[in-house]
């Protein structure tokens, strides 16, 4: 895929394959926690303070605030008030906390039977959001700043998993298969918004079945790493320098 300054805006993921994305990515998610070992669940992740189990825990507890108000309200209310305890870095960690305090009596294998059955309500959910609500202001701190709602409901969520999908296969060293229509949109999804955001020159590279190649403007930076790399640089798992120094909280 070749894609340049002047395309990059065509990158971006509208409502209708949003939840298309959204769907399928549960699904892959609900897939990988499905075949995980007993070791491969408490394995560290780069997530600090968080194995795999524990990560799988916050996934399944956001994905029952996205299916339910309710559930979204108690966490607010319950969960923001953990960041005074807890080593906070943005106002969702105490949410991600009480995500997962509150499913810690679960089974491995209770978690993975309602990991199965909350994506479709999660992303029926979402995508019935009241159409004033979605475009409540949020923010999302630097360098995104304030969005509407419809910011996560359509793409943030759906990032999430997919990061934390990455995680997961990264702790417990096994290769993540990735499809070039769902993996690939994504990723240049995420290139288009970056890029939007930084504003700088570049020439960008990106290698695996994920990837492509993207640029912006004349005379940037020219980068080559394999498309994962890249997603867990912006995201904070990886160091980046020149040009990949700017990131984009996943």
């Amino acid at each position: 895929m070749k894609t340049d300054h002047s395309t990059l805006k065509d990158a971006r993921i509208a409502r209708k394959e949003a939840r298309v994305l959204a769907t399928d990515e549960f699904d892959k998610f609900a897939a990988l926690v499905a075949s995980l070992t007993p070791q491969e669940w408490a394995a560290d992740t780069d997530c600090v303070g968080w194995d795999v189990r524990k990560m799988v825990l916050h996934v399944l507890g956001s994905s029952e605030a996205q299916a339910s108000p309710l559930v979204f309200l108690h966490q607010l209310r319950r969960g923001v008030p953990l960041n005074k305890e807890i080593d906070s870095h943005h106002w969702v960690d105490g949410m991600n906390e009480l995500q997962i305090r509150e499913r810690s009596g679960l089974s491995n294998a209770e978690v993975v039977e309602q990991v199965a059955a909350i994506g479709a309500r999660a992303v029926k959910g979402r995508f019935g959001t009241p159409l004033p609500m979605r475009y409540t202001p949020v923010p999302f701190g630097d360098p995104i700043g304030w969005k509407p709602v419809n910011y996560l409901l359509e793409v943030g969520f759906t990032r999430d998993v997919w990061a934390h999908r990455i995680d997961i296969h990264v702790a417990i060293g096994r290769p993540m298969e990735l499809d070039p229509a769902h993996d690939g949109r994504l990723v240049a999804d995420i290139v288009a918004e970056w890029a939007a955001l930084h504003g700088e020159p570049f020439a960008l590279t990106l290698t695996g079945p994920a990837g492509g190649t993207f640029s912006q403007g004349q005379g940037g930076e020219r980068v080559e790493i394999d498309a994962l790399d890249f997603i867990r640089t912006l995201a904070g798992r990886l160091v980046g320098t020149g040009v990949l120094r700017h990131v984009l909280p996943l």
